[in-house]
């Protein structure tokens, strides 16, 4: 089924009523006049072009996205046809220069299971660093995921490699080596000795099982010290499918009567912001009269919703999807361990908590990812926004799918400013040479958010022998990425005035 030009300038049809251009478009140009010629199949580029002018944050930037861009549904075929690869189209012509986020993805299938938790992975959850003066990376290990490929090995947090297969890791062949198409591997282990890391000529092999499913409820215990109830959540990742195990989790601090709290966010690279609305909702409380973010769009969708009296605000929430109430803390103090591989979902807590509570943020700056975004899919008549309940309307002929940012979250007093990344509080890097037991009172940033809590803090050495200078990492080659996404499955009814 093909049903590029069925929209053409603007998306006059669905969404917005204009029909400045409805008059000048000639028809298409007859075969007696022109010899036939096969045409360039441009579903999927219609599809995205059409979406991008809608709802892409940055649509009045991109000239090739002015509404008033074509003339003739000719010019802007011949702007579809211009590249047939839909990957560059989308990436070339459609993407404003200062977008670091925006993607696509060739098999919208693949992209939903993963923002559900469902990725194809070993398991093991990886930084990737430099040694001193060269282009030569090294990995060491973050965590490991429960009832994985690599839970079943011996391999741990705190452990190193140096290759793969034999082939020592740099710059130009990671991506390679352990993202490629293989999907088993060894890695090359390493120790730190003498402030060197060196080789142990021991491999751990690796394979990667198609649907690994990763339950972010890393941790969630309750830690006892000096008289005082602290509980520990390490979080990584934002997902709707987990959010009772969430409030399961705030269930058992309120019963153990936790009076403090640290949520470990470092490595936890976003996702939805429902999931963040309730995570914050545990944390402070369920006032659902109170706003937690303000969403702000491109000026053309802006005004439509304001036109239409729309509230974009969002509140704070005192049940789960599920209706389940919310289990909270009530807290006028969250100390929050972050870092630079922690962002969109993860700094929309830290910012919508701050104008609340005292939000004390320990770790390094955050990744500075401000805006959101919604899965697209080719459903034209749900507004190309997809929901998993019409599967059986997308387009049969094209799985494509595009993950735009389209908008940004502020705060509830109009403050969304962090693009360079959020900045601690207390600056405290990852230590290579003690990475510590996730949990671990000793754990140096969990160590560090204890001392504090207790007024220790002016007496503890928390000096850092070997910092992390993080090059990137395993989550970053997730078809997810660190994407923060809206929650929404229909498109919003739309007139201008």
């Amino acid at each position: 089924m093909k049903k590029y030009l069925s929209i053409v300038l603007g998306i006059s049809l669905l969404f917005i009523q204009c029909s400045k251009n409805d008059e000048v478009l000639p028809d298409p140009v007859s075969p007696e006049i022109e010899p036939e010629v096969e045409a360039i199949d441009v579903t999927v580029q219609d599809f995205m072009w059409q979406t991008m002018n809608l709802y892409y944050f940055w649509q009045s930037d991109v000239t090739d996205l002015d509404d008033d861009r074509f003339t003739t549904k000719s010019g802007y075929r011949q702007f579809l046809e211009s590249e047939q690869d839909p990957g560059k189209f989308f990436e070339e012509k459609l993407l404003f220069s200062e977008d670091r986020f925006s993607f696509y993805s060739e098999d919208y299938k693949e992209l939903t299971k993963a923002f559900s938790g469902v990725s194809k992975s070993n398991g093991l959850e990886f930084g990737l660093s430099l040694f001193a003066d060269s282009d030569d990376v090294f990995g060491y290990v973050r965590y490991v995921v429960p009832n994985s490929n690599a839970a079943s090995k011996e391999i741990k947090r705190g452990d190193f490699f140096t290759g793969v297969n034999g082939t020592p890791l740099n710059l130009n062949n990671y991506e390679e080596l352990l993202f490629g198409k293989e999907d088993t591997y060894s890695l090359d282990m390493a120790i730190i000795s003498d402030n060197v890391i060196r080789n142990t000529g021991e491999k751990v092999t690796l394979t990667k099982e198609a649907d690994l499913t990763e339950n972010p409820v890393h941790i969630a215990e309750v830690l006892e010290v000096n008289g005082k109830k602290i509980g520990y959540l390490m979080y990584n990742s934002f997902t709707n499918e987990f959010d009772e195990d969430l409030n399961e989790a705030f269930g058992t601090f309120k019963s153990a009567g936790v009076t403090d709290l640290v949520v470990d966010l470092r490595y936890n690279p976003g996702g939805s912001v429902n999931s963040a609305v309730l995570l914050s909702s545990m944390i402070y409380g369920t006032n659902s009269d109170k706003v937690f973010l303000k969403a702000r769009y491109n000026e053309k969708l802006q005004k439509g919703y304001e036109n239409n009296n729309i509230d974009l605000n969002t509140y704070f929430s005192n049940k789960t999807n599920k209706s389940t109430p919310i289990n909270s803390l009530g807290l006028n103090k969250v100390y929050v361990l972050a870092t630079g591989s922690s962002a969109s979902a993860s700094e929309l807590v830290i910012n919508g908590l701050d104008p609340y509570i005292d939000v004390v943020h320990i770790g390094t700056t955050t990744t500075g990812k401000n805006e959101f975004s919604v899965t697209f899919v080719d459903d034209f008549d749900n507004g190309n926004v997809y929901d998993s309940d019409r599967e059986d309307e997308i387009n049969p002929d094209n799985h494509w799918a595009i993950q735009p940012l389209i908008g940004r979250n502020e705060n509830s007093i109009g403050f969304s400013d962090y693009t360079d990344g959020l900045q601690p509080d207390i600056e405290l890097r990852e230590d290579l040479s003690n990475l510590g037991v996730l949990g671990d009172i000793n754990e140096p940033l969990l160590k560090k958010a204890i001392s504090e809590i207790t007024g220790m803090s002016a007496k503890m050495d928390f000096t850092v022998q070997h910092p992390v200078n993080l090059v990137t990492s395993s989550k970053m080659f997730t078809i997810t990425k660190n994407n923060m996404y809206m929650d929404i499955k229909n498109p919003l009814p739309i007139k201008q005035q």
